[in-house]
């Protein structure tokens, strides 16, 4: 009796590896848009080198991945919150549903805002 492997290796995946991009990445971004920039500890980067940055593809497959990944380890773990903080694993399809679908919602927005950029 072969079972095939359901897709829960493949989103513990994404969920460590969203946690860890997100833990690295995104408290170096809040620390210069947020409070270096708008304090003066740094002299911001004029709007025109800052998108020259923004049109690299590098920047932008980085960008789509940190917000990619981050969304997918929001979904899982929210998932996990709703099953046992919440205990409505009754509700499992439509959580899974909700939690997963919003991500790739949200995978989508991030390529399309990107490509557009």
């Amino acid at each position: 009796m072969n079972r095939r492997p359901g897709p829960e290796p493949l989103l513990w995946m994404l969920f460590s590896s969203g946690g860890m991009v997100a833990a690295l990445m995104i408290p170096i971004l809040l620390f210069l848009f947020g409070i270096a920039f708008p304090l003066g500890l740094l002299s911001p980067p004029d709007h025109s080198h800052l998108f020259a940055v923004l049109r690299n593809p590098i920047t932008r497959l980085v960008l789509f991945g940190l917000c990619a990944l981050a969304l997918f380890h929001w979904a899982h773990r929210f998932r996990f919150t709703l099953y046992d903080g919440l205990q409505l694993k009754r509700y499992g399809a439509p959580i899974v549903v909700l939690c997963y679908g919003g991500a790739v919602v949200g995978t989508v927005i991030a390529a399309v805002l990107l490509i557009r950029l």
